[in-house]
């Protein structure tokens, strides 16, 4: 987990560009979902945390969006667990 206060925009850049960055999360309300989901773009930099990986946001305690992840979502609250 990467928090945006902690990498400069370059570098953010540069992770993305190389397949590094590929889930965005906001760490006050543990949501995570894809770097282009509308319901993150306007969140705040202070709140907003990256992942490499579905697994590694889950194993922070993160849950997935009900926007950009709706079908995973959905699993999600009915109690599977996700993989």
């Amino acid at each position: 987990m990467i928090n945006h206060a902690d990498i400069t925009d370059e570098e953010l850049r540069s992770e993305i560009r190389k397949g590094k960055i590929l889930y965005c999360g906001n760490k006050h309300l543990k949501i995570y979902g894809l770097l282009s989901c509308n319901s993150g773009k306007g969140m705040k930099p202070q709140n907003r945390v990256f992942f490499s990986t579905e697994i590694e946001a889950v194993n922070h305690g993160f849950r997935p969006c009900a926007h950009c992840m709706n079908v995973k979502y959905k699993k999600w609250k009915n109690g599977l667990i996700l993989k």
